[in-house]
């Protein structure tokens, strides 16, 4: 009895699998059917089917784009505070690309086997400066918030079953999105590469031949010059035919070194414009692998960059005087090269002399003039000089510092009583 009550339910067990068996295979046969049927139930095999298999899908998707773009605008100005934050004009463009995109998936959902077309073109409802109001960041939140809307609402718009087909679509084509954003904002940011480089040699050429209207002001304020601390123009060998490349790892460079910094080529010169608040020398001096060999000439430091010109003449002057004096430092400092920038005929570097040295020493009195000329025209002789004066030693010495101390050059010095000596001849010069 017990082995024929199992023999019956192993019999029984398997009538009711194969009776579950035959049930599936009829529901799926009914579910091919009722997929494969048209709105009004009757089956077109294939015929006018979208690529999720769901006939309803894309006629839902195109009847739901105005609530989607709805959706997406509330969820911008709850989610976003720099949506809140912009002008109501630029908030209208925003809201014209985010109704593109929307369009444009709908039109792209109808065959996604094939690559997207015209996605940058969503781009095109707003106008190329939103850009600037707008960053790649900000975008790139935009296009996130609206593939998370057409996501949450894709249980209510898809046909039923085709939810997850509609989801995955959303994600394919919201990465096309995003590539076609980076390129819009790489192509802006190229433009605006190529316009700063254009702007840059326009301000250094304007600053090297000395103009300084407001003009040049505007266009210094364009290429966002801070304005803080002063300025000075370094002048330089290039060290190769610079081309944009390596102009811009030099601007990179000079940037970090001293906070504001423009770079020009003129001809076979490197022209550096420096700014900041700190020691623009001592910048300027950490730039010296930029340049090529030969001299390379720090102008004189000026309180801003309207004042640059005077900086420039300076270094370009020095520049062209530097052969005169093989032993000067590199770099060298313009001021540093008075007497040799005096002898190509720079007028200013004569009259800076004559301020500076024997304006200085005439009015000084006491014979302080008289002794240095004695010291100068007897050989640098304390013990000449003293003779020619009938003096003891010691008070040509001492008034010998009083020139240093009145001068700031020390005519101990060989190289300092030199430039003493070219302003002293200047000076008597200009008596006569």
């Amino acid at each position: 009895m017990p082995a024929t009550r199992r023999a019956a339910r192993g019999s029984a067990q398997k009538t009711d699998r194969e009776a579950g068996q035959a049930t599936d295979r009829s529901a799926d046969q009914d579910a091919g059917q009722a997929l494969d049927a048209g709105p009004e139930g009757t089956p077109e095999p294939d015929a006018g089917l979208d690529p999720a298999g769901f006939p309803m899908n894309l006629q839902r998707v195109r009847e739901a784009s105005g609530v989607l773009t709805a959706a997406a605008m509330r969820r911008l100005d709850e989610d976003l505070n720099w949506y809140r934050d912009l002008p109501a004009e630029d908030r209208s463009y925003v809201g014209l690309v985010a109704q593109a995109g929307i369009n444009a998936f709908t039109s792209w959902f109808t065959d996604p086997n094939r690559p997207p077309h015209g996605v940058s073109e969503i781009f095109a409802a707003a106008p190329t400066e939103l850009t600037r109001s707008i960053s790649l960041q900000h975008t790139l939140q935009l296009v996130r918030v609206v593939v998370d809307v057409v996501e949450t609402h894709s249980d209510r718009i898809a046909a039923p079953g085709g939810e997850r087909d509609l989801r995955e679509a959303v994600l394919r084509y919201s990465r096309e999105v995003a590539f076609s954003a980076a390129e819009v904002y790489a192509r802006a940011a190229e433009w605006r590469g190529a316009w700063d480089a254009r702007l840059e040699a326009l301000v250094v050429d304007a600053l090297v031949r000395g103009d300084g209207d407001d003009s040049l002001r505007s266009r210094i304020s364009a290429l966002g010059w801070s304005g803080r601390g002063n300025a000075l123009v370094v002048v330089g060998l290039a060290t190769e035919e610079l081309d944009e490349i390596r102009t811009a790892e030099i601007r990179r460079v000079a940037r970090r070194a001293a906070g504001d910094a423009l770079v020009g080529i003129h001809g076979d010169r490197l022209v550096l414009v420096l700014g900041g608040e700190g020691d623009l020398v001592a910048a300027a001096t950490s730039l010296m692998s930029r340049f090529g060999t030969g001299p390379v000439v720090i102008g004189t430091q000026v309180p801003s960059l309207t004042d640059a010109p005077r900086s420039a003449r300076s270094a370009l002057a020095g520049l062209t005087a530097a052969p005169a004096w093989p032993q000067a430092p590199r770099p060298v400092m313009a001021d540093d090269l008075l007497p040799e920038r005096v002898l190509t005929g720079d007028y200013t570097a004569r009259a800076t002399l004559i301020a500076q040295a024997f304006t200085p020493l005439q009015d000084a009195g006491g014979a302080v003039l008289e002794t240095l000329s004695a010291y100068l025209g007897t050989g640098r002789s304390l013990e000449a000089a003293a003779r020619h004066l009938y003096v003891h030693p010691n008070t040509v010495r001492y008034r010998l510092r009083k020139v240093s101390e009145i001068t700031g050059w020390d005519p101990l010095d060989a190289r300092e009583s030199f430039v003493l000596q070219v302003a002293l001849a200047l000076g008597q010069l200009g008596r006569g």
